[in-house]
């Protein structure tokens, strides 16, 4: 391991929590997820040199982590999980959501000012929440999508999906994502406030 600064490293290290985070969603697996943070903090630490500043610390950082996260599902292979993707993209489910044209039955709440929401540690750990509730493949397609910005033919590639079911757990993940954050967060705001 090479003398890191100490200034560099406390800043870096200020990011392990967010790190882990995104690491456990996706991974599922703690430990797992431990040790891919670890590596991307040894990354960071070893390639100091190339952080140029133009991004911040923080996205630099996830940057790295998501090559971690992808090594990992990569050496991780195709173990069985207990549930398909086609278990969970049961379009009936949401049936309910829209009337008979196809808009909604119960329009999205105001969700306020975003700027204002996103910017309260609350806000992210109810996200936190949301995104546990959803069933383990789908959080796995939405965080490798909308966190990993992987791109929806290397995501197919990956998970041996057909592009059609990608979009559609997509779909299903921001749907349940929205009435999660809907019930547990912006009605809770809209009766306290």
């Amino acid at each position: 391991m090479t003398d890191a600064d100490p200034d560099f490293s406390a800043q870096i290290h200020s990011h392990r929590t967010y790190l882990l985070r995104v690491a456990v969603l996706q991974l599922r697996n703690d430990e797992l997820a431990e040790d891919v943070v670890q590596d991307t903090l040894l990354a960071a630490l070893q390639g100091k040199a190339g952080f140029s500043g133009r991004s911040t610390l923080k996205t630099w950082l996830t940057g790295i982590l998501k090559h971690k996260i992808v090594d990992a599902i990569r050496k991780k292979g195709r173990e069985p999980v207990t549930s398909s993707f086609d278990e969970e993209c049961q379009i009936d489910d949401f049936d309910a959501l829209f009337d008979a044209s196809g808009h909604w039955d119960n329009p999205p709440a105001d969700w306020g000012d975003p700027e204002v929401q996103l910017s309260r540690q609350q806000f992210f750990d109810v996200v936190e929440f949301c995104l546990d509730k959803l069933p383990p493949n789908t959080a796995r397609v939405f965080m490798m999508r909308e966190v990993m910005e992987l791109d929806g033919p290397e995501i197919c590639k990956e998970l041996s999906l057909t592009s059609t079911n990608l979009w559609v757990i997509l779909y299903r993940a921001r749907v349940a994502l929205r009435l999660c954050l809907e019930q547990h967060w912006f009605a809770a705001a809209a009766r306290s406030g």
